[in-house]
């Protein structure tokens, strides 16, 4: 009975190691896509930023003017509040926490600032990112930014 608990534990041990290594892998992916999109940003290239949030109808975007639906829809609003690199500046995201609720879903806490000339002037926020892994690629299905 004592070699059957132990192998009972010792087979839990092994599991719960798996599972932390799986969110470990899961919360690398989803920081390497912000970081994707803090380089696209700052190279100017909203397309690129965008690759990264899921290309659908039912995307979300939740910003000061309420909901925005729609990947074109959150794509255009973009362009134009931010049509030329001056007005995009320097983007810079503080990551304050990552959670991985299974293997193809996220949640993402940080906060974001945009460096920019005196003229434009800098302004940040907060943000919630809640991810999904569509495809196998790690997309943002909603994002609430303030």
């Amino acid at each position: 009975m004592k070699k059957l608990i132990a192998a009972f534990f010792l087979l839990v041990t092994f599991q719960l190691h798996l599972m932390a290594q799986d969110n470990s892998k899961q919360k690398l992916a989803v920081l390497a896509v912000l970081k994707n999109q803090q380089l696209a940003w700052n190279n100017a290239n909203i397309d690129e930023f965008m690759s990264y949030y899921w290309a659908n109808d039912s995307l979300q975007f939740i910003g000061k003017k309420g909901i925005t639906y729609g990947w074109k829809n959150t794509l255009d609003n973009y362009k134009k509040s931010y049509p030329d690199a001056a007005s995009m500046g320097t983007l810079n995201f503080e990551i304050l926490q990552v959670i991985c609720f299974n293997k193809k879903q996220a949640f993402v806490l940080g906060k974001w600032n945009l460096i920019r000339s005196a003229e434009k002037g800098n302004i940040g926020g907060h943000f919630t990112l809640l991810f999904k892994k569509i495809n196998n690629k790690w997309l943002i299905i909603s994002d609430h930014t303030s």
